[in-house]
């Protein structure tokens, strides 16, 4: 699959129901299966992604995320969030530099998973240590080296009020083929220009043989052009066995019959090369 196996970051966003978690949890399977070292990161308040990936209902419901370690907070800021501490002083840029290696689980060979939590006001609202610490770790994850890293947001454009994923080299905005997550999916792909994001790709997920239409329809509706906003349109055809492989969806990739798995691997194939031109695939 990868012929250049270059480290890279991606932030998976986009409106909520329309399959970040799910594509994101297939792409970090199939990128540790190439033999990429591969961090997905769960940043999404709902913590589906350990399910996605089959740790199983016991092991990942015992998962504390990192925001809600009070321990590790007050180590790092020197504010414990347990206690009343409004007001008091603590370190703005703690060093985390041994987060994944204390917190990261490995759920497969090449791949390991770290459970974020999030920001628990959008937009930089809240200068608390929690968040203090959650920016520093995402910002530390921009420069590992040798390492796919796979941030799963939470749904909405939120996450760029902090500009989280600055320093990431991709942004894959997933969408279905609504006007709402379509109206969603531009405005992201103008906030991640805003941060700095270079490689910025519109993924359509359940895509039909209506898509095409529907997309043109939103394009003289609104007046945006799509080829204008994203460098690439990707297309994952509907794939009805994730209903039935559902919450380990990751299965769905050893189905050599999948149109939506072999589309997945194609865009895994194209993360792994510095610059990403994920080409268009046509819908089932």
């Amino acid at each position: 699959m990868c012929t250049d196996k270059k480290s890279f970051r991606a932030v998976i966003t986009g409106k909520g129901g329309v399959g970040k978690t799910t594509l994101t949890s297939c792409l970090a399977t199939v990128l540790a299966l190439d033999g990429i070292n591969v961090l997905a990161v769960d940043e999404d308040p709902q913590m589906n992604l350990p399910y996605a990936l089959g740790l199983g209902v016991e092991r990942a419901s015992n998962i504390v995320p990192l925001n809600l370690n009070s321990d590790y907070i007050e180590e790092k800021t020197g504010i414990n969030p347990t206690r009343n501490s409004w007001g008091s002083m603590f370190k703005l840029n703690p060093d985390v530099d041994d987060v994944v290696e204390r917190f990261g689980m490995k759920v497969a060979d090449n791949l390991n998973l770290l459970v974020m939590g999030t920001v628990k006001q959008a937009g930089g609202g809240c200068l608390c240590a929690e968040n203090v610490l959650l920016d520093s770790t995402i910002r530390h994850l921009a420069l590992r080296e040798n390492e796919g890293i796979l941030l799963d947001t939470q749904a909405g454009v939120e996450h760029f009020g902090r500009a989280l994923s600055r320093g990431f080299s991709h942004c894959l905005i997933v969408a279905d083929d609504t006007f709402n997550a379509l109206t969603v999916a531009c405005h992201s792909a103008d906030l991640a220009r805003q941060i700095g994001i270079p490689n910025v790709c519109l993924v359509v997920n359940r895509a039909s043989d209506r898509t095409a239409d529907k997309l043109a329809r939103f394009e003289t509706e609104t007046g945006k052009t799509l080829s204008g906003l994203f460098e690439t349109l990707y297309l994952l055809p509907v794939e009805p066995r994730l209903a039935d492989l559902e919450p380990e969806v990751t299965r769905i990739m050893d189905n050599r019959n999948s149109g939506y798995a072999a589309s997945v691997a194609a865009l895994a194939a194209r993360l792994c090369t510095t610059h990403c031109s994920c080409s268009s695939a046509p819908a089932a």
